[in-house]
């Protein structure tokens, strides 16, 4: 399996230049079962690693382009009266999908951002009185450009934590720039791309995760690193138990691809940033702090030993 992952780590890179780390976050997001937030400005590559994953895992894809004036049944679906049946017919969004690339979701309204808030936890839409299942598995890869361009509205907290992970992907080296240019644009690549993963082997990869071995100086290590975001005043508030779980998780997938089967230290410290960035707020009393230094102020002061 491990060799399958390589291969689809390989083939994104052709599409994604010098973005390693970053798909192997996306991947272990995603082997972790949960949703994945890409934060960058517009023109950074979210959309085409969006595209990238869902070929290459062979999954149903569904790309919906968030703008001011959506409405939640865009998403969600819609019941339309049947003349000829004389009964009401429920017609699907695009949520019905494996892979859901919920494009610049920010630009959209809070009534319709938080229709997903129930697909996201449940898997599931409730509409008119009906409960609808999603197809599995289902993911939602949501992009975001930053809050300080115009035209955005913050998502809430409640709508954040339903992601596992938010990652960036930030500007490509020098490098990775220079063969970007003398290539052209790589997304046309994309058509091209095979599944390398079956439906199959993802599902065994998700359980081969689950099973990573978590010692418990690891948890030791975590709980302390939670007791801390709790009880510092720094924080505005601490990382709750749902997101230490989402971090234990996410650790085991990103062991996983790098072909351990347990978890170190260090995966604890590389992912408490994409996993844990997004669900701290530093204190108000105490100035304006990024997520990137709200971590490593926790990192810093919590030893790896106790």
């Amino acid at each position: 399996m491990r060799d399958q992952i390589e291969l689809a780590v390989s083939e994104i890179s052709k599409v994604l230049y010098g973005k390693q780390e970053q798909i192997k976050l996306a991947l272990s997001c995603i082997f972790s079962e949960g949703h994945l937030l890409i934060e960058d400005l517009p023109g950074m590559g979210k959309t085409t690693l969006a595209h990238g994953l869902a070929r290459v895992l062979g999954l149903d894809y569904q790309r919906l382009q968030f703008t001011s004036d959506m409405l939640p049944a865009d998403i969600l679906g819609v019941t339309i009266f049947d003349a000829p049946s004389n009964s009401f017919q429920f017609h699907s969004g695009p949520v019905f999908t494996q892979l859901l690339l919920a494009d610049e979701v920010n630009r959209t309204t809070p009534k319709t951002q938080s229709a997903l808030l129930e697909a996201m936890e449940e898997r599931r839409v409730s509409l008119d009185g009906q409960t609808y299942p999603l197809p599995t598995p289902f993911f939602v890869i949501a992009t975001q450009n930053p809050v300080t361009q115009h035209g955005t509205f913050p998502l809430p907290e409640s709508q954040l934590d339903r992601f596992l992970m938010r990652i960036e992907l930030g500007y490509p080296d020098t490098a990775a720039e220079r063969e970007l240019l003398k290539g052209g644009d790589p997304r046309s690549k994309l058509e091209l791309m095979q599944p390398l993963i079956s439906s199959e082997q993802l599902k065994q990869i998700t359980e081969a995760c689950s099973e990573v071995r978590v010692t418990d100086s690891i948890i030791d290590y975590l709980q302390r690193l939670v007791a801390h975001s709790r009880q510092a005043e720094e924080f505005s508030y601490g990382i709750s138990p749902r997101g230490a779980l989402a971090l234990l998780s996410a650790c085991r997938s990103w062991a996983y691809i790098e072909g351990r089967d347990y978890v170190l230290p260090e995966d604890l410290q590389l992912l408490i940033g994409p996993v844990i960035g997004h669900r701290l707020r530093a204190a108000e009393d105490i100035g304006s702090f990024s997520s990137d230094s709200l971590i490593q102020q926790l990192l810093n002061r919590v030893d790896v030993v106790g």
